[in-house]
């Protein structure tokens, strides 16, 4: 069943994710296009109902002002303009208060569009097993499987389109969180019984990123040998076109569209390699963090895998800060298993979206033993999220982040202070890097 949808176009709005996510808690489907979508493109997308215009300060490309293409005022599509002054059509003013956003969406969505409320995860899930298996036929899908909410909900959705056809791979690439690799195995091999390959390549990640300090480097590093890895197995392998990728709608918008620039690349994301050999499959490309989640239990996958803590593809790699270290990369895995813990315990692990630990690569004074140290701080990072596009930062009770502190620098070498990151996002990233 093809959802009705709602196309909002980005003429330099900051506001185009918000939009979206008030139109889909009504129930219709939304999606953000390109400002230059030309017409046979968006009637490609079949049952639009309606369009967008959503402007804002960063509508100049160019040195000029950008518009839409000029045949779509007059294809027929219903079109609200929202704080775009060119259209051809009233400009409302973005209200100041998003809670006002919602009534100003009900009346154009349902009363000037006449959209039929039929985005849920049922119809999504039907709807993707359709295309995957149309796009997949007879072949077989190989499957970066991190054990993450994504790459877990992608294996459910795959299982349930194509079956046996799908080949997971988890890789190691010794940026894992302490047990993370063996808790991979023991759940979807000895529990779920998936077809999965384990690949340690650890020295040879830790080869490639030896002594890059750039992120964006590392992102790109990682994300390239990933590929690299997965096509080697692949060779060893029968009737394997294609990659599937727990690639979300967060990513895709943070990797940079025409209007914005780039927040970080994502390795799954234009940080692919030009010659790789398979075919893309990225059922949850369209869906929000939470949607991803409510996916999940739809498609019947456990609470506890489903609210796991979020973990970037990069791994630690991106939590090591600068160039990295064995010293750091064992200060970092030690220390977030700590937090972890220690969050369990408390019950945070129920309450707080996400958290971690990062090392930076620099060091300060301190003393240890009675003497002099020159030694490495541990910051935590704790956030909350609905769509890990704004993240605001918990108060936490004072005696946990003190038992915290203590822990670390009692049981992690090479460590003489623990922060705690104070930044929301905007105008701060979840992550570090």
């Amino acid at each position: 069943m093809k959802q009705d949808t709602i196309v909002i176009l980005d003429l330099g709005s900051h506001n185009n994710t918000v939009i979206a996510r008030c139109i889909r808690d009504l129930g219709v489907y939304s999606e953000i296009k390109p400002h230059d979508i030309t017409l046979e493109e968006l009637k490609a997308m079949g049952n639009v109902k309606g369009i967008i215009l959503s402007g804002g300060e960063n509508n100049i490309i160019n040195g000029e002002a950008i518009d839409v293409i000029p045949e779509l005022y007059d294809a027929g599509y219903p079109i609200m303009s929202i704080d775009h002054k060119l259209a051809k059509v009233e400009s409302k003013t973005y209200p100041e208060n998003e809670e006002d956003l919602s009534p100003m969406m009900k009346e154009f969505v349902f009363d000037v569009c006449c959209a039929t409320p039929n985005w849920n995860m049922a119809n999504f899930i039907n709807d993707q097993v359709e295309l995957i298996r149309k796009q997949v036929g007879n072949k077989k899908v190989l499957l970066a499987l991190s054990g993450g909410v994504d790459s877990s909900v992608v294996a459910a959705m795959l299982i349930k389109a194509i079956g046996d056809q799908l080949v997971c791979v988890h890789v190691n690439h010794g940026l894992m969180r302490k047990g993370e690799s063996e808790n991979v195995v023991e759940v979807f091999r000895n529990q779920l019984h998936a077809n999965l390959v384990y690949v340690d390549a650890t020295d040879r990640f830790l080869g490639k990123l030896a002594g890059v300090a750039d992120p964006e480097e590392k992102r790109k590093i990682i994300g390239a040998e990933f590929i690299r890895v997965f096509e080697e197995e692949a060779r060893k392998l029968e009737g394997i076109e294609f990659l599937a990728q727990g690639t979300i709608y967060p990513d895709i918008i943070e990797s940079g569209t025409k209007t914005a620039h780039v927040v970080k690349s994502h390795h799954n994301v234009g940080g692919l390699p030009e010659d790789m050999q398979f075919e893309l499959v990225e059922p949850l490309y369209q869906l929000f963090k939470d949607e991803v989640r409510a996916c999940g239990v739809e498609l019947g996958l456990p609470y506890e895998m489903v609210y796991r803590q979020p973990f970037p593809g990069p791994g630690l790699g991106v939590r090591v800060l600068g160039a990295i270290t064995t010293d750091r990369l064992e200060a970092v895995r030690e220390s977030d298993a700590i937090l972890r813990e220690e969050f369990a315990l408390a019950g945070l692990d129920k309450q707080v979206w996400q958290y971690f630990t990062v090392v930076p690569d620099f060091k300060s004074v301190g003393v240890k033993n009675n003497a002099r140290c020159y030694e490495y701080p541990v910051i935590i990072r704790a956030v909350n999220t609905v769509d890990a596009m704004t993240a605001v930062v918990p108060q936490l009770d004072w005696d946990v982040l003190h038992k915290i502190t203590n822990r670390i620098l009692a049981e992690v070498p090479n460590v003489n202070r623990v922060c705690y990151d104070m930044s929301p996002k905007p105008c701060a990233t979840i992550e570090w890097e």
